[in-house]
């Protein structure tokens, strides 16, 4: 008798206990339906429910947990739609949990059960939240966004990286798209936000994905040879340079960086033959032949270096760096001119050798003066000018772009 008072006992409490996690769960539920939500004590009457043995295993449990978050970020977009003011923290978080629980709940609630039947009771709507998530952007575009401003990287990088995922759930089938502009948007910005938390490696992924997307692409193979350049893989850096500058051959930038490189590696002569055969291919580029002026500059051919820069103002007059180029080339004569008058001993000699100088550091100030006109931020064209000004005693000029330099510091 005493054996069968406790068997009863004991089904008595096992009863209780499965009785009180699934009123947590019921309560949680009432509680975020109910007219003003409570949604922190939502959480806390669902959490006994995830770690009891008979509702943690239990869909209902992890769908109900989604929908407090759910609840949470819809009231939230309501009072974005009345004007009012919105943490965008506590919106995203309240996205991310429930998003997270929902997927639980769906494997949860496609489980087969003990006779091997799926009989799901949640999914259909879980499906429809989620793809809310993806299609409506104040969801995790507009918090990816937020982190991203706020220069969260690691957290945009999260965020968006759970956005690009969505289609690819089994729960998906094929109906979102992966080739619209705002999903390479996004992929895009994941990429940003990657470089910006210097994970070379997490960029580099999503630059590859994206380079054959047409979506900014120009940028995607910038972006993609300097993560490779970061980590220096000079194999992928010089390759993706090279692709690029087949993509796109009227832009300097992807040639600029081919050229450098080799010009870096002391490769100079290669860097050479390189231009000469861009230049064959487009002759009609002026930054080539701005850049034609530098290598040949750096091979010591001044005279072919002011021929390049010539044409290259040709093309395009105002073309700042070229104007610039000129200038260094002359400045850089007369300086050569006081090594050597450094020299002599004789004193009417020397200064003979100075004036020379000075009247060719005089021919450089227009270029320079004019490279400043065309591009007044750059600081290096300004200080050129500042040595040509003190040089020539030009006191008014010197101490006007002195002050400008100042100013740019």
């Amino acid at each position: 008798m005493k054996k069968l008072v406790l068997s009863i006992f004991l089904m008595m409490a096992v009863s209780a206990s499965l009785f009180a996690q699934k009123s947590n769960v019921s309560r949680a539920e009432n509680l975020i339906k109910q007219e003003k939500p409570d949604f922190k004590a939502a959480r806390d009457a669902i959490k006994p429910a995830f770690d009891d043995e008979k509702t943690k295993n239990d869909a209902k449990t992890f769908y109900v947990a989604g929908l407090i978050g759910y609840q949470e970020n819809d009231m939230l977009i309501k009072s974005l739609m009345l004007g009012r003011t919105v943490d965008q923290g506590v919106k995203g978080k309240a996205i991310l949990e429930s998003y997270d629980y929902f997927l639980k709940a769906y494997d949860m609630d496609n489980t087969p059960n003990a006779k091997g039947r799926v009989r799901p009771k949640y999914s259909k709507k879980i499906v429809e939240y989620v793809k809310e998530y993806f299609n409506v952007q104040s969801n995790l575009i507009a918090y990816g966004a937020h982190l991203f401003d706020i220069k969260d990287y690691k957290g945009a990088y999260d965020v968006f990286k759970t956005y690009l995922e969505i289609p690819k759930l089994p729960m998906m089938g094929n109906d979102l798209s992966t080739t619209d502009s705002t999903y390479r948007m996004i992929k895009y910005y994941t990429g940003l936000a990657a470089t910006n938390m210097k994970d070379s490696k997490k960029a580099i992924a999503i630059y590859e994905d994206l380079k054959d997307d047409d979506y900014e692409t120009k940028n995607v193979y910038q972006l993609l040879s300097d993560e490779y350049r970061n980590i220096k893989d000079t194999v992928n850096y010089l390759n993706t340079l090279q692709k690029g500058f087949d993509k796109f051959s009227d832009d300097p930038w992807f040639l600029q960086n081919i050229i450098n490189h080799y010009i870096y590696s002391d490769r100079i002569e290669e860097a050479s033959k390189y231009l000469d055969e861009a230049i064959e291919q487009a002759p009609n580029v002026a930054q080539y032949y701005y850049v034609k002026g530098n290598v040949d500059e750096r091979l010591g051919k001044i005279d072919d270096a002011r021929k390049a820069f010539n044409k290259a103002l040709e093309i395009q007059p105002d073309l700042a760096d070229a104007h610039a180029g000129i200038g260094r080339l002359i400045f850089n004569e007369a300086v050569e001119i006081l090594k050597e008058a450094d020299k002599i001993r004789d004193n009417r000699l020397y200064n003979e050798e100075v004036k020379k100088a000075n009247a060719i550091f005089a021919e450089s100030q227009p270029y320079f003066e004019k490279a400043v006109e065309l591009n007044p931020n750059e600081v290096e064209y300004k200080q050129a000018l500042k040595m040509l000004y003190y040089r020539l005693g030009q006191t008014e000029k010197y101490d006007e772009i002195s002050k400008e330099i100042d100013s740019m510091q």
